[in-house]
């Protein structure tokens, strides 16, 4: 047999309550029937019926369990690669207090809701870097977003060929447990200023091997400066370099891929839209193990301590022989 809960102090407490009430009461009845030269000996009886009674709801709180069963736990997961933009445009502050820092709060959101995926995180700017692997640990994976920063890659405008072409070699390898396309899932996250060349290819074979991919646009169409170490990023002539949101391509790749777009704005958040989306995509059986269990059989000893406080309330007992 196995207990819920061991016994703590409240328990403790309500044995010690119920010892210390009834050893007051009996000796109250010995004094009275000792003063009055008569018997006590039933006053036991109705002790007895109300310590078992006691003690069953004692072991009902605590929880017994017994009789083994076997029950089959399945594990059911996805890969889901979130492909984050950490160009300098990301440090734009048309959404508050910049694209990243909103993206960064966002992503952390995101990992708390696939805890029974697998993760990784890849960041790109002309190039893409594997920031991690797939993996459980949100722990780590939270380390991770938190150092996300637009100086982790190499200036010089954005690509997304690049990154998605990483993400999906990382999602056919041999390090992926998952064997069906369709629980494999990359997240693109931009304020979507592509200068690459490559995105449609990428594109196109994203589809060809039936990944989903949901793209996530960051910004306003209004747009904002660009905030660096020196002030705000700065045109030749010397005027302000205003970065604004680009839905155009990252509405295309949703759309030739099977995906969505979803948008992050001052006024307009899909984050959650994305996650239910994302949710909506059956997972593949990881793993099926038979396990033995033990149920919780409270319900027992709280049955026959309600029988014994009801037998209490109806047999009526004489503690004093007159």
């Amino acid at each position: 047999m196995s207990w819920f809960k061991s016994i703590g102090v409240e328990e403790y407490i309500f044995i010690g309550a119920f010892i210390v009430f009834y050893a007051l009461y009996i000796r109250r009845i010995i004094r009275i029937a000792t003063a009055l030269n008569t018997g006590f000996k039933k006053v036991f009886s109705k002790t007895l019926l109300r310590a078992a009674s006691f003690s069953l709801l004692i072991v009902a709180v605590l929880g017994p369990s017994f009789g083994d069963s076997t029950r089959e736990i399945k594990s059911v997961g996805k890969d889901i690669y979130l492909v984050v933009d950490i160009s300098e445009s990301m440090n734009a502050y048309d959404v508050q207090p910049s694209r990243l820092q909103k993206v960064k709060f966002e992503l952390k959101n995101i990992v708390r809701s696939f805890s029974s995926d697998r993760i990784g995180l890849i960041i790109f700017s002309s190039d893409a870097f594997m920031q991690c692997p797939l993996t459980y640990d949100q722990s780590a994976l939270m380390l991770f977003i938190e150092a996300l920063s637009t100086d982790l890659a190499p200036s010089g405008g954005t690509d997304f060929g690049p990154a998605l072409r990483l993400a999906m070699t990382k999602l056919k390898g041999e390090e992926t447990t998952v064997t069906q396309p369709k629980s494999k899932v990359i997240i693109l996250i931009s304020d979507g200023e592509d200068f690459g060349d490559q995105t449609d290819d990428a594109a196109e074979e994203i589809e060809k091997n039936g990944i989903a991919l949901f793209t996530l646009g960051v910004g306003s169409k209004e747009g904002s400066r660009i905030k660096t170490q020196n002030g705000y990023k700065l045109h030749r002539d010397g005027s302000f370099v205003i970065s604004s949101l680009d839905s155009r391509q990252l509405k295309s790749l949703a759309v030739k891929t099977g995906g969505k777009y979803f948008e992050i704005n001052e006024s307009r958040n899909d984050v959650e839209r994305l996650i239910n989306s994302v949710n909506q995509i059956e997972g593949e059986l990881r793993d099926a193990r038979l396990i033995d269990v033990a149920s919780n059989k409270y319900y027992y000893f709280l049955a026959l301590a309600m029988l014994l406080m009801i037998a209490d309330f109806l047999i009526y007992v004489r503690p004093i022989r007159i």
